[in-house]
Parts: C-alpha cells; structure tokens; sequence
C-alpha cells in the first residue's frame, strides 16, 4: 500500500475521493455524503506521492500547478473542501507534515518574518504589482483586495465591498477637516471613499508602485489630487499628525518582531484624539507559522497573527482598544465570488500568463476560502484610540453611522 493511501484514508472519511496512481491503480476513499463532494484525481507521476505525503500543501499545489495531479471529477476548490471539511480547525484537524519538517519549516518562518523594511518593498512588489489586468478579471469594481462585509450572505460582491468600507468609516468617526492616513492604501478606494463621503483629506502610503500608479489616476480623474494624495513610501517613514489611521489588509505583511514598533508608530502619528482601525487576517487559535506554499508563492514574508500578538503589540503604548469585532466567515464568501469570476475569466489569464499561472491562483484561492471556512483563520477589526473620551460608551453609533454612509 502507498503511502499516500494511508494519509488519505485517515482523512477522508465523509464524502468520496477517487485516487488513480501513476501506475494505473485506482483507489477509493471515505463514503458518499450529500454535503460533501465526491472527487476524483489522477497522479501522472509516481514521485510527487512521497512529496505530498511530506509537505501536504506545497506538495499537492506544486503537482497541481505542474500538471502532475490532474482533477477528472470536480475542481481544485473541489477536491481543497473535501480534504479540508473532512478535519476543521474546531475539532483540532488539518494536514500536518511529519514533525522534523514542521520544526524546520517553523525555524525558516521565524527567520523569513523578520521583515525589516529593504525587504518589505521587494516583497510586496512579488504580490501586488503583477498585471492590472489580473485584478480587474476577478475584483469588484473598486478593486477592494479584502475581506467583504456581508451583511446577507447572498449579497453580490461589490454590495459587500462598499458595505466594508462603510463598517469601516462608520467606526473611525471622521468629520470633515480632519486628517486620515491610510496605511497600504492599495489602489486608493478606501482613500477615495473617505473624501467623498466626509470630505476629509486622505494621505495613502503603498510599497506597490503599480498600485500607486493606479490610485493617482483615480484620484486626478475624480478631481481630487489635492486632497487625496498616494505616496510610495514606507509607514515608518510617515512624518506629520492624523487624526485618523486606517489600515485594511497591511498588517499581515508587517511581521510580529514589529507589531511593537508598528503600534508605536501609529501613537505618534495620531493627534491626541485620534482614532485607528486595522483591518487584518487573523488566526483564532494560538501564533503559528505560514505555510509553505504561501510564503513561497503567494505572500512571502506575510504572516496572519494571533488575536495575542496583536494585543501584545499595542501593549504599553497607551492606546485604548476600544473596539475589536471578529469576523468568521466573511472573508470565505468574499474569496468564493473571487474563484468564481477567476474561473470564469480563465481564457483572459491564461493568454495573459500561462496554464500553470491559472492553475497556482485557483489553487490559491480555494486554499484561502477553506482556511476561512473550515480552518483557523478570520479577520479582525481592531479599533485603538488615544483618548478613552473620543469614541462613544457604546457601539450603536456604528449602525447609524453606517447607515447614513450607505445612503
């Protein structure tokens, strides 16, 4: 019996996976189950087994993106939700390597996430700054490259996006007048959509130069340059007073030796009322590692903290949490709309890179969704605040606020 075998059938149990070996052995695994889907997969070379077996998700996506595991039942999003549903995060499962190998991939993360700022730049250009086009085939309208706030889960993509923004700025309490830093400003809509729904003035700092390129544009074709400005420049070289900070979808790539630094910085950015929200992938159990997959194709030097590491860096600044909402499974309805319009966009990313780049983003993409669905992943939203008088005693001001921003 392969090895292979044995891992599959300890964590398939519901649902039904079909395994045909390089050598033309078919294999059955689990029972039919009408919540779970029946998948069928075919290995077309007999060494990328082992090399699964041992480092589950950089082995089975690199067999994906190589042609190596071909799907004949079902899709890639597919075969993710019955592996992953068979062992959620609840119930203490996931695919798990052997132990020397999560020992020297947890020493290697710990080395890579010291992301000191000459490599920030470079490892931020590895993500964002591929083609516009990309983007445009499988984001909403505004290009809001985050988690989506849905308040129904069968809210169309772009509805939940500028229900985000609106959660977002009702929580920051901005009038007009003020100043809004937006850290990792991306391609400018949150920025745009702080001035045109409070008249606020908006400074957005990326490390993308393809995104900044995209948010100056935006903001002279709206007219507004003069009041929503986009710099290429670092967080920690920022200079000046905002009474607001917002930062959606940055902090995974600040790494944990600079939470302290990061939250320091933010203390001294902001006027003696200001107000921060952060908006960041979460892990809902204890700190752990990237996997290697992520940090080899997808975020390098990114890392999705604890709700314990977030609080440990804000510790001692003397900012005031005054809010922290968590959001479950947001993030796996938003990352859906995303694989469905990359499914539907194939032929225009293939012509614009190659099959095997189409097939690594959709190996992408259903990984994250489940992560969020069935694994340890959410987002939280964390508001700080430098005078404990500023924001409300209670939270009802968030609803009315947002309500009149929808409007």
């Amino acid at each position: 019996m392969a090895l292979i075998d044995t891992f599959l059938r300890k964590q398939v149990r519901r649902g039904q996976l079909t395994v045909t070996h390089a050598g033309g052995r078919a294999v059955t695994f689990g029972t039919p189950d009408p919540a779970f889907p029946d998948v069928a997969i075919r290995f077309t070379d007999a060494g990328v087994t082992g090399r699964i077996v041992r480092h589950p998700a950089l082995g089975a996506a690199e067999a994906f993106m190589d042609g190596k595991l071909v799907i004949e039942q079902g899709d890639i999003r597919d075969l993710v939700n019955l592996l992953k549903s068979n062992s959620p995060w609840e119930q203490g499962g996931g695919l798990n390597p052997a132990l020397p190998i999560r020992l020297a991939g947890q020493l290697i993360h710990r080395i890579d996430r010291i992301n000191m700022a000459r490599r920030s730049k470079k490892n931020v250009a590895h993500h964002y700054d591929l083609s516009d086009r990309l983007y445009d085939l499988f984001l909403d309208a505004d290009r809001q490259y985050s988690c989506a706030y849905f308040t129904d889960s069968a809210n169309p993509l772009e509805q939940a996006q500028a229900d985000k923004k609106a959660h977002i700025v009702a929580k920051l309490l901005i009038q007009p007048g003020m100043r809004v830093l937006d850290i990792g400003c991306g391609w400018g809509g949150m920025a745009l959509y702080i001035y045109q729904k409070t008249g606020a003035e908006v400074l957005g700092v990326t490390l993308s130069e393809e995104q900044l390129k995209v948010a100056r544009a935006r903001a002279e074709a709206a007219g507004v340059a003069d009041k929503v400005r986009f710099e290429l420049i670092d967080y920690r070289a920022v200079t000046g007073q905002f009474d607001r900070i917002v930062s959606v979808g940055m902090f995974e790539h600040v790494g944990p030796a600079h939470y302290g630094a990061y939250f320091r910085k933010c203390r001294d950015l902001l006027t003696d009322d200001g107000v921060m929200l952060m908006h960041t992938i979460g892990r809902m159990g204890v700190p752990g590692v990237t996997d290697s997959f992520t940090t080899k194709y997808i975020f390098p030097g990114g890392y999705n903290p604890a709700l314990s590491e977030i609080v440990k860096g804000y510790e001692g600044t003397k900012l005031f949490p005054t809010d922290i909402e968590v959001l479950r499974l947001h993030y796996a309805l938003t990352i859906d709309h995303w694989y469905d319009r990359t499914v539907a966009a194939k032929d225009a990313i293939v012509a614009l890179y190659d099959e095997r780049f189409y097939r690594l983003w959709t190996f992408y993409l259903a990984g994250a969704a489940e992560a969020f669905r069935t694994g340890g992943m959410c987002n939280y939203q964390v508001q700080l605040s430098k005078n404990r008088l500023t924001v409300p005693l209670t939270r009802d001001y968030i609803g009315d606020a947002e309500a009149r921003l929808r409007g």
